[in-house]
């Protein structure tokens, strides 16, 4: 049964699937019952699966990743929302000391199947904290996987993917593309393992590789691109820990050139990850060096010049040309 949903609607029909599927699985978070969470995720579903699974928490990120990390190791699958991506710091302490190291500490006999979601990126023209791309600090910490969707069937698939995961996955959603809508098959099965990055459009000239929020100006620049004679191929990386780069060395061999998108700052970024493992994996295949288009080495700005910081189409499309250029 395929409905065209927005990315938003799809999580949401993905959580039910797993409060349907598994009692034990539980949904916590600020706002995220009555209200439904400010971006509506989860709107509904307290009403159908009652208070004591579907849980409002206090303001107090720490103690949602606390409370979760007790109910793990007690049997359940809790699911925390962070309300916005720039709240996600209070609880940096429990995600990175605890729920990455219990698997390690406990010589594995203790596993936490935690899921923490947090919507990232900009793009909505919020104010400070609200607009942040933390993905690289827990993609950097061992014991933890990290995954990002890009589109509506992705998000309905992979949140179930994460949730009956035995790992802790911190879950990255793309705020800004909470109201795009796609076709989801809602009584389809995944066709693709959660940790596996996927060729969304197929190219023979460049490669450009992102990750959420960044796929769809990926594919916009290759559509342009494709007016000037250039064929793009574009490759959603989807899981950023562990990295899936198989798909992204095959597609280099071919084209000869690479060039990485993502919203965050790009120091020590997911670009810079991938910009070294391609130039190692595929030196004699490059045409020229691997490039980034990032946001830049600052805070995220007020909201009324937030375009540009974030990477546009046109800063994709002037990185793609002078990858031709070297």
């Amino acid at each position: 049964m395929t409905e065209t949903v927005t990315l938003g609607k799809a999580l949401n029909h993905g959580l039910r699937r797993a409060l349907e599927n598994d009692p034990k699985v539980l949904i916590m978070g600020e706002d995220v019952g009555k209200l439904g969470g400010v971006f509506r995720i989860t709107d509904g579903l307290q009403k159908d699966f009652g208070e004591n699974r579907v849980i409002d928490t206090p303001l107090a990120e720490s103690g949602i990743i606390g409370t979760a990390i007790g109910l793990a190791i007690r049997g359940y699958r809790p699911v925390c929302e962070i309300q916005f991506d720039g709240f996600v710091f209070p609880a940096f302490d429990q995600i990175v000391s605890q729920v990455s190291k219990m698997h390690y500490r406990s010589l594995g006999k203790v596993r936490l199947p935690i899921v923490i979601r947090i919507p990232f990126g900009g793009g909505i023209g919020a104010v400070e904290h609200h607009s942040e791309s933390p993905e690289a600090y827990f993609s950097h910490t061992p014991g933890l996987k990290v995954v990002s969707c890009s589109n509506p069937s992705d998000a309905y698939h992979m949140i179930q993917q994460s949730i009956v995961s035995d790992d802790p996955v911190v879950f990255f959603e793309p705020k800004r593309r909470y109201w795009e809508k796609g076709p989801v098959d809602l009584a389809g099965t995944p066709d693709l393992p959660l940790h596996t990055a996927r060729v969304v459009q197929e190219g023979t000239d460049a490669t450009v590789v992102a990750y959420g929020p960044m796929v769809r100006t990926a594919l916009e620049a290759a559509q342009a691109a494709a007016e000037d004679g250039r064929r793009i191929e574009v490759i959603d990386l989807r899981t950023l820990s562990p990295l899936d780069l198989g798909p992204v060395h095959e597609s280099v061999r071919k084209t000869g050139r690479c060039v990485v998108v993502h919203e965050a700052p790009g120091n020590l970024g997911l670009g810079a990850e991938v910009a070294a493992r391609v130039t190692e994996e595929c030196f004699y295949s490059l045409e020229a060096p691997v490039l980034r288009v990032t946001g830049f080495d600052v805070p995220y700005p007020a909201a009324r010049v937030e375009e540009e910081y974030l990477p546009d189409l046109d800063r994709v499309l002037d990185a793609v040309d002078r990858s031709f250029g070297w």
